[in-house]
């Protein structure tokens, strides 16, 4: 049986009760405790110079999990997997497949900004320029294109987009991850007219 040292136990028992503050505080990232999930575990034996119970270290990692999940309770489920969450109504029609429309938008990683999550990309703000593209033909990832196609102008809805219809495998420009959840914060502030294509090009 291996031989347990004072410094072992000491490094056990710090781990337990971080553990048991990570689960009790949603919060505890926040504070510069937590890093992101792809390198938390190194993080974590780095700062407590702990190797020993794996066990331990698994419970932490568990409990932070908790801490960190997102609270979808008032998601409404979307086609293939995408949640959503229509945060202000929008008035008028939905557009047709190419038509072009206008968005504000930001992208996080790991969660929503009040959870913690990494901010990707956005051009929300005082410079920000919407972003115009057709809605339905491939230009943007699917999870746009299944919501874009049902929004209408002047609503804005919180969306989880689930790897396969985000950015999948591969991932993008090294930023995100392979099999990456993406959370955005979408709103459609411009449509423009419909365009003149035949009813069979306009199909899905």
């Amino acid at each position: 049986m291996k031989n347990t040292n004072a410094f072992e136990i000491v490094s056990i028992i710090t781990v337990l009760f971080l553990s048991s503050v990570a689960c009790l505080s949603r919060n505890i990232h926040k504070k510069g405790f937590v890093s992101t999930a792809g390198n938390r575990r190194e993080v974590l034996k780095k700062g407590l110079g702990f190797v020993g119970s794996s066990a331990a270290l698994s419970l932490m990692e568990g409990c932070i999990e908790n801490a960190n999940a997102v609270d979808l309770s008032s998601f409404q489920d979307g086609p293939r997997g995408l949640k959503f969450l229509v945060t202000k109504e929008g008035s008028g029609p939905t557009p047709i497949r190419a038509q072009k429309v206008s968005a504000i938008y930001t992208l996080t990683i790991n969660g929503f900004p009040e959870d913690g999550g990494k901010k990707i990309d956005s051009n929300a703000g005082f410079l920000g320029q919407p972003f115009k593209v057709p809605v339905g033909v491939g230009m943007v990832v699917k999870g746009w294109d299944l919501t874009l196609i049902d929004m209408k102008v002047g609503e804005a809805r919180r969306l989880v987009i689930p790897p396969d219809l985000g950015y999948g495998e591969r991932g993008a420009g090294g930023r995100i991850p392979p099999n990456t959840t993406l959370y955005f914060d979408i709103e459609m502030v411009g449509m423009e007219d419909k365009p003149n294509y035949k009813p069979e090009q306009l199909e899905w």
